[in-house]
């Protein structure tokens, strides 16, 4: 089921010693990653320091671009959960003192965005 729900556009779980092989290169010494979801081909990554978001872009999926959002940066979050006839869910972070949102991501009927808005309020709020 994980293959069939990452193709239509639903996280699931990834395996963290993927996950940290994969980005390397941009973790620094000693940062291990939490938790990590895959949605297609891009990640939603916790680590113990900061959210990391790879976005793959173009067909080959070759340019990759990497947000790394600190934390303490995070002021405030909002996650909106799918309906009946929304099947998007939506989580929403502001940086700082930002009006509009820095960074929207999107899940379609996803049972994980309780869990991911679990690891983001924990990071945050401790």
């Amino acid at each position: 089921m994980g293959l069939f729900d990452g193709l239509m556009g639903n996280a699931t779980e990834a395996n963290h010693k993927e996950i940290t092989k994969q980005l390397a290169d941009v973790l620094i010494p000693d940062e291990h990653v939490d938790l990590a979801f895959k949605l297609v081909r891009d990640l939603v990554v916790f680590t113990d320091y900061r959210l990391i978001i790879v976005d793959k872009q173009g067909v080959t999926g070759k340019k990759v671009i990497y947000k790394s959002i600190p934390y303490k940066s995070i002021s405030r979050f909002s996650v909106e959960t799918s309906g009946h006839f929304d099947l998007d869910a939506e989580l929403k972070i502001w940086i700082s003192s930002g009006v509009e949102p820095a960074e929207l991501l999107q899940f379609r009927k996803d049972k994980n965005i309780t869990q991911i808005q679990k690891a983001l309020a924990a990071a945050v709020l401790s």
